[in-house]
């Protein structure tokens, strides 16, 4: 009599090859130094003043005669100075822009070759660790990141003009953005550099007045909204241009591809 199954024994599974998943990036704030010049005037008065005073006095009698000497001395003393400085002096401001960041996140998930980690902001007093990015990732500022994207400012300048348009009377004002920023993408394993680039993010507000003596309110929430999405635009078609840079490191899209598994069951009579 043969027996039925005895057993069931699962021989192995296959899967669906996948892609490399995406790779981690943390984003820094833009770093940023600047000279930075003051005026100062200081306007220093004092005045000191001190009187001594002392006396003596005796008297004499006798049954014919009477006498009296007395003495005294004023000694009053007076000090006063004045003095008055001003000029200007310069210093190296160095910190962190909290701004122009968040598109270029967005830009860099939306291409689906990273992921992004949060960055743990720069708040040290010593600014000039501030570049220091090899100690920022040993200190775990960015935690989970396989990359760092750090940016700094070249150059960031608000332009302001005033055309008239020929043949009428009619003025084109316009309040321009444009800002420069330097990126390295930085691998936290090996402190390697694997991609480099500038990029230039622009924004401008035109307002045409018929009037040359109307009053010109320029939207500047608007002119910072656009320098921030071409920056993020501009960012990532350096990254993808220079992905090939990363060699082995290099990224695939993440195509959201769901796994299947395959299993097979062999079934034994006896």
């Amino acid at each position: 009599m043969k027996k039925m199954l005895l057993g069931c024994a699962v021989l192995g599974y296959s899967f669906v090859a996948q892609a490399a998943g995406p790779l981690r990036v943390a984003v820094t704030d833009l770093a940023y130094e600047e000279r930075v010049q003051e005026y100062f005037r200081n306007i220093s008065a004092t005045e000191r003043s001190s009187v001594k005073a002392s006396g003596r006095s005796s008297e004499r009698e006798t049954d014919f005669s009477y006498g009296r000497r007395s003495s005294g001395s004023l000694d009053a003393r007076s000090e006063s100075s004045f003095s008055y400085s001003e000029g200007t002096y310069s210093y190296i401001e160095r910190g962190e822009l909290r701004k122009f960041t968040a598109d270029i996140k967005g830009e860099i998930l939306k291409s689906g070759y990273f992921q992004i980690t949060q960055a743990k902001p720069f708040t040290a007093k010593n600014s000039e660790k501030l570049y220091d990015v090899i100690a920022r990732i040993k200190q775990g500022m960015y935690p989970g990141a396989d990359y760092v994207l750090f940016g700094s400012i070249n150059s960031i300048q608000f332009r302001q003009e005033a055309n008239p348009i020929d043949n009428t009377d009619t003025v084109s004002h316009t309040l321009a953005l444009e800002l420069v920023a330097e990126f390295s993408l930085i691998n936290t394993r090996n402190y390697q550099v694997k991609a480099a680039f500038s990029a230039m993010g622009d924004g401008q507000d035109v307002k045409l007045v018929s009037s040359r003596g109307a009053r010109v309110v320029f939207n500047r929430g608007k002119v910072v909204t656009e320098v921030s999405k071409s920056l993020g635009v501009e960012v990532l078609k350096q990254l993808e241009e220079q992905l090939a840079g990363l060699g082995g490191d290099a990224p695939q899209r993440d195509q959201a591809m769901p796994q299947s598994r395959q299993q097979e069951e062999v079934i034994i009579f006896r």
